[in-house]
Order: C-alpha cells, then structure tokens, then sequence
C-alpha cells in the first residue's frame, strides 16, 4: 500500500521554508523582485533619508526658511512657512508649524502639549511607514501636560507626571506639530506664549516642568533645498543601499514574512555578485521615471469624486494599502489621519482640462455649504511643483483664517483662481496663480460626519474665461 510521505511543511512552530540562502538567481528575477521592492518601500526610504539628513544638524536651527533638528528633537516656526520652502511639498498657510525626527532606538522622547485654550491644534506623529501611532490633538481631547513616545522594545518607567504613552511599531519617525493661526497681526501675536512651549527632548531631560523656547532665536544654517521641486530624498542609485537600514527598523506586518525573506534574498545575492547589483539599481531608476513620478500628479491615484476632485480615505494609516501610501508620499507626504484632516484634491477644471494661468476659474460654495469642520478649512493653490508660487498678494489659501472674505447677496461663496485679477470688487476671494499648471487643494481639518461619510463634497471648479 503507498504511503503519503510526511513532509515537515510547515514545521513545528509553524514556520513555511523560504528562499535558499546562497541559491544562485538570474539577472531578471532579481529585476522584477527589485522592482516590486522599490514602490512598496519607498515612503520607508524617503523617511529614513529623513534621519539620516537630521542626524547630521548640529543643533536646533533654521535650515533655508524651515526648522531642522537633531533626532528626537523639534524645531518650531513663529509664522506661517514661506514659499522657498523645499522640505515637505504641499504645506499650508493656515498653521505654524514644526517638525522632528524619532530616534527612539537612541532614547524614548518627551512630547510637550501646552494649554491651546479655544485655539485648534494637533500633533502629527508617524512611524517610518508614514501611518500615525499617537492621539494627540483637539479631536482627541488631549489635556496639555507631557506625553511619552517609546520604540517597539522599550521597556522603561513612565515617570510620574507624564500624562500618557505612545509606543511606535517603527524606531525611526516625523514628528509635526500644527497649531491654527488667522491671518491678523493680533493672532498672529497671539499664537506665540503656546508655540513656545511646544518642545521634545529625550527622556533623561524630564523633569516636570513645562520648558519654553525663543523660536525666533534660531540659529541659521545653509538650505540643501535647490531649485522648484521638493528635496529628493529618495535616489534611486543608493536606494538599496538604505533599504535593508529601514526593513530592519519596520518589522513585517502579519503576513508579510515573505516578502521580507524574498527581498533580502535579492540583496543578498546582488551584495556578491556586481552584475546583479548593477541591475538592481537600473531598475530603481527605471521605477522612479514609471512607477513613481506619475504619483506626483493627484489626477493619477485616490478615489474619484465629482467633478474631477479625488480624495483618499486612509491617510496615516496605510497599513498593506501601497499604492496609497506611496502615492501620497510622493505627491504630498505626512497628510494626517481622516479624523484629523480631510483633504480634496483638483487638477483638472469641471469639464476635464487641466488648471492652467492661462484660464481663470471659480468655484462657489452654496449658502451654508462651506467645508463642514470643526477645526478650520481652506482652499490653497499650488504650482505645478506643489509649493506655493510667489505673488504680490503673498496670498496662498483662503478659508477660515480669511477675514475679508466676500459673500454673496445670496449667503453663497465664490472664489477665484487666475493669473489674472477677477476685478477689484472680487479681489479678497481670489487666489493669484502662476502663468503654468496648478492644482487646488481643500482642507477641513476636524472634519465634521457629513465630510466622513462622503455627505458633503466639494463644488465644481468652473472656467470662466
């Protein structure tokens, strides 16, 4: 009688066999592993290109026009960012912002929240994936007081007088903070005595009292920014390079075992072998030049919505969902959860051309159908390299910081988008635009349900000439 031989597959502690250490690969398979290995780990990358950059900065400064620290620590603006800025694309000028580096394999960190008042704010704390792992914010009911930031094997005291603890699935994150400010000289004033308590420092600073910093006495180092576009902080030619520094510090997700075994088979092989290590690094140019670079355009990913918007429902917390995740890192990286802020994104007019200088376009806001948000919205217009295109007005956005808004005689609410002025009575709705290609990009940060659910949805963007 045959037998059915018993193969020991899984084993016993329930592992499955994977890729042969040492087994000799051909040139092609090491090409279609590397390609896949560079869209699914390229927010990892660019995150960890991130570190890398912070470690270098001696102390806490001003970088070009943005804040730079060391890791685990952060640096705050007093104002709004600036149109030179090259750090982050698609930033806002509806807050004041910060920005840090995690380190938590160096040493758990220290988060300060002041006392906000009426004033909205929030924290964004990401891990090495781009996906939040804290709750600290107005929507969170979070009480000013300090709040405690840990790596995935910390195992230390919380000491008396931290309000809550934070672990990270990841070592390496971004930190960044965003507090509301309204375009008034006297808010603007305002905002200074609770963004100058917003700190982090390492664990053995602690010591029970609320610190405060000059923001404004920064000092200044040279900008490594260049050009129109943002900082390129993932190169395709040392890609693999820093790749297995970030597969180290992000463990796999449940399921993803595999593909971690797969690829450090890959790099294995190529490590010995230059042909291969040659091909791996063709392919990851070739991957940014098709794979990537279209993800730069918000017309090319996201879920569609009427009138040529689209949105996306997962922000910070991707988890297996990599087209996402690298589509937003690549055209506009660190979006906060949906909870926190709801983002629209336009590239095309309502009859489906492309936003250009050369038109002008208005969308209208129907009486009582402003963003519904708790928090604030606004409507911001980015060049072609989504940063902000310098203009006499310095005006970037309009939404709730506005205060000179001009409504309809019908309670509606129009603004413009052009290179060309509407006109002198419609002015204070008008958003100045570069000569090129451009994109509009709503914001309602606290989105209320009818923003969640999908109820409310943003007006057509018409050409008007």
């Amino acid at each position: 009688m045959e037998k059915t031989p018993q193969v020991p597959f899984p084993d016993s502690a329930g592992r499955v066999p994977g890729p042969t250490p040492g087994s000799r690969m051909t040139e092609e398979y090491v090409r279609m592993v590397g390609r896949d290995a560079y869209f699914w780990a390229w927010p990892m990358v660019n995150i960890y290109n991130r570190r890398l950059m912070y470690s270098q900065v001696p102390e806490i400064g001003i970088v070009g026009p943005v804040p730079a620290s060391p890791p685990n620590r952060l640096g705050m603006l007093t104002d709004y960012v600036v149109p030179e800025e090259r750090v982050v694309a698609c930033p806002n000028q509806d807050v004041v912002y910060g920005i840090g580096c995690l380190a938590l394999d160096k040493s758990a960190v220290v988060i300060q929240v002041p006392d906000f008042a009426n004033r909205f704010w929030v924290y964004q704390v990401v891990d090495l994936r781009t996906d939040s792992f804290a709750n600290l914010g107005e929507m969170y009911g979070t009480e000013p007081g300090f709040y405690l930031l840990v790596g995935p094997d910390w195992e230390g005291t919380v000491p008396e007088g931290v309000a809550g603890l934070f672990r990270a699935p990841t070592s390496t994150g971004i930190v960044i903070p965003r507090v509301f400010q309204d375009d008034t000289a006297e808010d603007k004033k305002a905002v200074q005595a609770a963004v100058s308590q917003i700190m982090m420092y390492p664990l053995s600073e602690f010591d029970g009292t609320m610190k405060s910093k000059d923001w404004n006495a920064l000092p200044h180092f040279p900008s490594q920014s260049q050009g129109d576009e943002e900082i390129k902080w993932v190169h395709p030619e040392t890609f693999f390079d820093v790749l297995p520094l970030a597969m180290n510090d992000a463990r796999p997700f449940p399921g993803e075992e595999a593909r971690y075994a797969q690829i450090r088979s890959v790099l294995d092989a190529a490590a010995n072998d230059a042909k291969l290590r040659g091909a791996l690094t063709q392919v990851a140019i070739q991957a940014e030049k098709d794979l990537i670079s279209p993800l730069f355009e918000f017309r090319n990913y996201g879920l569609p919505l009427p009138h040529n918007w689209t949105t996306q429902n997962n922000g910070a917390q991707f988890g297996t969902d990599y087209f996402t995740r690298t589509a937003v890192a690549r055209s506009n990286i660190f979006v906060n959860r949906p909870i926190e802020t709801k983002y629209f994104y336009q590239d095309l007019d309502s009859s489906g051309e492309r936003l250009t200088g050369a038109n002008s376009y208005e969308l209208t806001f129907s009486k009582g159908a402003l963003p519904p948000a708790k928090g604030f919205w606004s409507l911001t217009l980015y060049n072609q390299h989504h940063f902000f295109e310098p203009n006499d007005l310095k005006r970037y956005s309009l939404g709730t910081k506005t205060k000179t808004l001009q409504f309809n005689s019908d309670g509606s609410l129009t603004l413009y988008a052009g290179a060309t002025s509407p006109g002198k009575d419609k002015a204070s709705n008008w958003l100045p635009a570069p000569d090129g290609p451009y994109s509009l990009y709503i914001r309602a940060y606290w989105p209320e349900q009818a923003i969640l659910d999908g109820t409310w949805l943003p007006p057509k963007v018409e050409r008007v000439m």
